[in-house]
């Protein structure tokens, strides 16, 4: 795997989380009779992270900045040891990846990027992953079920179906199972160390796991994801992103 499909599983994969200062006893006040999953709320979004990424190849551990608009753009700046001075901005249209260190560059769009992973890969599930919120809107055609420690919200996405595992207590989404049922690829988020930021309640870190079929193998990448800082910024934020000539499309 080269070093833009390594940061391409990063940022769709681990920028699957948020932080803020530790806090313990988060309790949701509302009608926990109701599933009112709470949702976090942005303008602007920015953050620092530690990831660890494993795959039957590699063994990675990498730093990021962040930065988000909400519904517009998602910015990050990666340092690690093979992958100095790369930057990847995701918007509505496509992803890029600029590799600084050895002048190339890689774009994405999302229409190849679901048919190559058998999930539907856009920003809106990006960016909702990103601050822990439901990837999928839920809707009236979805299933509730009530287990002694989850509320399970069962939903569809074309041929992927997905449960959501939300805490009674804070009404906070905790863990996403996605299975794609033609090609049994299955993607799991765990979030943990729930704290406070402004009035939301965040994931500390998470583990994001991926099973997937690739030369007749069943393959499994892993990554931990941990903020150290994070912020729901007031003002606005610049998102510097540019391209030599000089740089090759790869």
């Amino acid at each position: 795997m080269n070093n833009s499909r390594i940061l391409l599983a990063i940022l769709l994969l681990a920028s699957f989380t948020s932080c803020s200062k530790k806090l313990s006893g988060i309790s949701w006040i509302g009608d926990r009779s109701k599933l009112d999953v709470q949702q976090v709320n942005f303008e602007y979004f920015s953050g620092k992270a530690k990831i660890y990424y494993k795959d039957h190849e590699l063994d990675i551990k990498a730093k990021a900045n962040v930065r988000m608009r909400k519904d517009s753009v998602i910015w990050i700046a990666f340092s690690a040891v093979g992958i100095q001075g790369a930057r990847c901005l995701i918007n509505r249209d496509s992803i890029t990846i600029v590799n600084m260190f050895k002048k190339e560059y890689y774009v994405f769009d999302y229409d190849s990027l679901s048919k190559q992973f058998n999930f539907d890969v856009n920003f809106e599930s990006i960016q909702s992953a990103a601050v822990g919120n439901l990837i999928k809107t839920n809707s009236n055609g979805d299933h509730v079920e009530k287990t002694g420690d989850f509320f399970i919200l069962q939903q569809n996405s074309g041929s992927v179906s997905i449960n959501n595992y939300v805490n009674p207590k804070t009404m906070k989404l905790e863990r996403v199972e996605m299975l794609e049922d033609r090609s049994k690829n299955s993607a799991t988020i765990s979030y943990y160390d729930f704290q406070l930021l402004e009035e939301h309640v965040f994931p500390f870190s998470a583990i994001i796991s991926l099973f997937y079929k690739a030369d007749n193998k069943t393959l499994n990448t892993q990554i931990e994801f941990e903020y150290n800082r994070a912020e729901i910024e007031d003002k606005e934020l610049k998102f510097p992103f540019n391209i030599p000539k000089k740089y090759v499309r790869k």
